[in-house]
């Protein structure tokens, strides 16, 4: 048995540093900007809808992905195969996976204990 639910979303931002992206993204959303984490993420505060945000610099087209959090990250995986999805890339704490539809989304692990947290799925 295993838990995994909506972590968040990623607002990836095409050649754009994340501080300048966050700019527009806190005063849009209406949540503030905690800043670049040093790893070239800046976090928005969203933890009032108990939801991550974070927008990110990549090379790729911009887009918005979502992450699903897991305290069992291969089982997850396995899933969501099973339902269709394919991985695409492996990262240190994450898998990009692509939906049968084309959209892509991670499956990561957990920041903190699942079990009983809201909104959380269980497992078999």
């Amino acid at each position: 048995m295993h838990h995994s639910r909506l972590a968040g979303f990623i607002i990836d931002c095409q050649d754009t540093p994340p501080d300048d992206a966050a700019a527009f993204w806190s005063r849009a959303l209406g949540m503030a900007s905690e800043g670049d984490d040093g790893h070239g993420y800046a976090v928005l505060d969203a933890s009032a809808r108990d939801l991550h945000i974070e927008v990110q610099r990549v090379s790729h087209a911009s887009r918005i992905h979502l992450d699903i959090e897991t305290d069992d990250q291969p089982a997850e995986v396995a899933r969501l195969e099973r339902l269709g999805a394919r991985q695409v890339a492996k990262g240190p704490r994450w898998v990009v996976m692509e939906a049968p539809t084309g959209q892509r989304f991670c499956v990561i692990n957990a920041r903190r204990p699942l079990a009983g947290a809201p909104g959380t799925n269980v497992w078999p």
